[in-house]
């Protein structure tokens, strides 16, 4: 089994390079991107900037992409920073993850009704299409499970892609303009010392806990099993480390382009319809997440902002790299968003497949 894990892994590497091209061509923009929002000082530039530029230029037409085991890879190491944030005072207050936790059962239901009213009755979607598009997490996941049901993988993809997009842009700005939050990265990674044994045993976190998280079919693989690897180290203060504090300036420059690079290939008459949509059913769905992290906060008396950025309707990787790279609690939101993307995945197909049954019998 770890063998064919790998055979496979070494495939996907071959095909990277195939893609080499249209892989430098994506970065390239991605950095430039990025760069000008740095010098406009804008918030999180080198994700918004990267995400931006790849965006315009894969609508436009521009040859770009980001292989998957690339922007996995990234996403990896992106996962052992996350474990070295936990530390063992991280349950200390268990009243926020208790709040977290209702937070996040509750978004996802709300999330999702609104979500799929809107795609069903004014996208006109059908009902598995506007089912899977609108499950606000596990984009790879929810492609996959929507084609075997019978949706359009493309509407499903365009949907999750503008819903992530639009969740960046609108986060990083509201922590910008109401929270007056700074992204840095300075802050998160040069709290401990850098320790070469430390860094080596981090850098096997990832390449041991991505392919062993897959064989063991953990959803987010390849951020979960580094990130719990890296998490177990860091608790029992076995590695107090960092790793070089560009990663996180590279994973936004990367997860940006590889946001962007999703809309590669469709004309943009077909895209207006279904990213105009999504890009409002992510607007009410960040709404949602802000209101209800509101209400709680103020009911427990936990951080309204921590807990946003915990129920936000944005992916894993990229609401775990604003929090990385504002300062914020970045193990309770990651751990947050593991939980999310784990009952969706579990969750979401037997919902539609009971709703499926249902319907049938009820039509009988």
């Amino acid at each position: 089994m770890i063998y064919k894990l790998f055979i496979k892994k070494i495939d996907c590497f071959k095909i990277t390079l195939d893609h080499a091209p249209k892989l430098l061509l994506a970065l390239i923009i991605g950095t430039s991107g990025g760069a000008i929002f740095f010098v406009s000082n804008l918030p999180l530039p080198w994700m918004l900037g990267s995400m931006t530029a790849a965006t315009i230029a894969s609508i436009s037409g521009a040859p770009i992409k980001v292989p998957p085991i690339f922007r996995n890879c990234m996403v990896a190491i992106l996962g052992v920073l996350l474990g070295t944030q936990f530390t063992p005072g991280i349950f200390s207050d268990i009243s926020n993850w208790y709040a977290g936790i209702i937070g996040v059962i509750i978004s996802i239901i709300i999330m999702m009704f609104i979500g799929i009213i809107i795609l069903r009755y004014i996208g006109k979607y059908d009902s598995v299409t506007a089912f899977f598009s609108a499950i606000p997490g596990g984009l790879s996941e929810m492609i996959l499970v929507g084609n075997t049901f019978g949706g359009d993988d493309k509407k499903i993809a365009i949907s999750h892609a503008a819903r992530v997009l639009t969740a960046v842009f609108l986060i990083a700005f509201y922590f910008r303009l109401f929270e007056s939050y700074e992204p840095t990265a300075n802050s998160i990674l040069t709290q401990n010392d850098f320790n070469l044994s430390g860094i080596l045993i981090l850098i096997g976190c990832a390449f041991i806990g991505y392919p062993f998280a897959t064989i063991l079919r953990i959803p987010a693989s390849q951020l979960v099993g580094p990130l719990v690897l890296s998490a177990g180290f860091s608790l029992t203060g076995l590695v107090n480390t960092a790793l070089p504090e560009e990663l996180v300036m590279i994973s936004q420059i990367i997860l940006g382009a590889a946001i962007g690079a999703r809309f590669a290939g469709s004309a943009l008459y077909i895209l207006i319809k279904p990213l105009l949509l999504s890009v409002l059913v992510g607007i009410i769905m960040v709404s949602c997440a802000g209101l209800i992290a509101f209400i709680l906060g103020k009911i427990i008396g936990a951080p309204s902002s921590i807990l946003f950025l915990a129920l936000a309707p944005g992916g894993l990787a990229e609401m775990s790299i604003i929090a990385l790279s504002m300062n914020a609690d970045s193990a309770f939101v990651s751990s947050h968003h593991v939980l999310r993307i784990a009952i969706l995945v579990i969750v979401a197909p037997i919902i539609f497949r009971c709703f499926s049954s249902y319907k049938k019998f009820k039509n009988k």
